[in-house]
């Protein structure tokens, strides 16, 4: 009776599994599972799309941290604006607006909006939500006027990786996010009416809006 050596069981091995056609799929290494992240709910059973995708994302999962930080604060304002059973009836309808963005291609980019302009309303009404906290990942809203441009310019700050800077004025709103840059903290972003930029280069401000040059804007003291 021959034995069958070492050698030969693997060339015999490897023959089978080439006669199989499987052995690509053999040897393909197994997707390696979405680190999850630490969120204001449960990430071991989130509900909707979009709290999976929070979950699974750190830029997100921070927002999110940061976000029930400022409603708990806000919570407690007894001067906050709305008062605070009002705020406890906004955070429900904001949770559900946040959780209809979805799983698509731009489900990140809804979230990443709906969770600035929410923390821009939240330390907006409320002086305790704008408290110096050390452990805070927001700042604002701050007030910039800029050349030529009649309205004033309020902007929130969420201090995550990468950066994200919520800008109102006006009767309008944008998101950008932080992107890479030379000099300075630059944002940018788009939606229907083109392309927007935000750059801060020490105490310098440039700022610029669809069908508009680079304005340059100066900080106003807020209220």
């Amino acid at each position: 009776m021959k034995m069958v050596t070492p050698l030969l069981a693997s060339l015999l091995a490897i023959s089978a599994c080439v006669t199989a056609g499987v052995c690509e799929a053999a040897t393909k290494a197994k997707p390696k599972p979405l680190p999850t992240y630490k969120a204001s709910f449960d990430c071991t059973s989130p509900q909707a799309s979009a709290e999976k995708l929070i979950c699974h994302d750190a830029q997100l999962a921070r927002m999110d941290l940061e976000l029930n930080r400022l409603y708990l604060l806000a919570l407690t304002d007894e001067h906050s604006v709305p008062r605070p059973n009002k705020v406890e009836i906004d955070q429900r309808f904001w949770m559900e607006s946040r959780n209809r963005c979805g799983a698509g291609p731009q489900a990140k980019t809804c979230v990443i909006a709906s969770y600035a302009e929410r923390a821009f309303q939240l330390r907006q009404g409320s002086a305790i939500a704008r408290t110096k906290d050390p452990s805070r990942l927001t700042e604002g809203p701050l007030a910039y006027r800029c050349a030529g441009f009649n309205a004033l310019v309020a902007a929130t700050f969420f201090t995550v990786e990468p950066g994200v800077v919520f800008l109102k004025w006006a009767n309008s709103s944008v998101t950008l996010n932080q992107v890479p840059s030379n000099s300075g903290t630059q944002y940018t972003g788009k939606d229907y009416k083109g392309s927007y930029s935000f750059w801060q280069i020490g105490d310098d401000v440039f700022f610029q809006i669809p069908g508009s040059g680079q304005m340059s804007c100066a900080a106003e003291p807020v209220g």
